[in-house]
Formats: C-alpha cells, sequence, structure tokens
C-alpha cells in the first residue's frame, strides 16, 4: 500500500487549502480512510475520517470537510477557515487505522 499526499503550503489566516492524498495498492473503494496530523512538539491527531459517514475533530468542525473519490482512488481535506493553530504536517491514512501512512504534507498558516 502506497499514499502520496500533497496540496500543503503557506496560507494566511482565514484561507483555504485543499489536500489530496492518492491511495494505490489496496480496492480503495472498500475502505475507510483519514487524515491525521501533528503539530511541531505535539503528538499525532485525528482530523478527519470517512468511514459510511463522516466524524471531525471538535477543533475542525465546521471548517474541513472531508471526502473521496473511488475512481480516482483520492481522499481529500477541504479546509477553509484557516487558523493559525491549524498549522501542522498533515498525513493521510489508509485502510483506517492501519500502519500505512502518507508522507506528510504541512500546512503552515501565518496570523
Amino acid at each position: 500500500v502506497q499514499l502520496q499526499a500533497f496540496g500543503g503550503g503557506l496560507v494566511q489566516a482565514g484561507g483555504s487549502l485543499r489536500l489530496s492524498c492518492a491511495v494505490s495498492g489496496i480496492v480503495f473503494s472498500i475502505y475507510a480512510g483519514g487524515w491525521f496530523r501533528q503539530a511541531p512538539g505535539k503528538q499525532r491527531e485525528l482530523v478527519a475520517i470517512m468511514l459510511s459517514s463522516t466524524s471531525y475533530a471538535d477543533s475542525v468542525k465546521g471548517r474541513f470537510t472531508i471526502s473521496r473519490d473511488n475512481a480516482k482512488n483520492t481522499v481529500y481535506l477541504q479546509m477553509n477557515s484557516l487558523k493559525p493553530e491549524d498549522t501542522a504536517v498533515y498525513y493521510c491514512n489508509a485502510p483506517l487505522w492501519s500502519n500505512h501512512w502518507g508522507q506528510g504534507t504541512l500546512v503552515t498558516v501565518s496570523s
């Protein structure tokens, strides 16, 4: 299983970014997937997961949206109204809760 995440970058507070994670090596359509993040000096934390439905960390509810395109074996994270505290390296994980992770993509939100 290989995951390749991209789409991070530097954005001002209030801005938006969309992260993408291309998944190969599994039939992605039958698996759940998710996004996690790790800020400097902090533990990795769950951001959003997609099973038959979606679930979000309280800190991103109403601002972030996880989605997937099974035809493209890709999971997305649309991030709106970004805040400086969203600054972190973002990782995709599929199958969810497995040991398969993307390489991480850095999101930096300036104030």
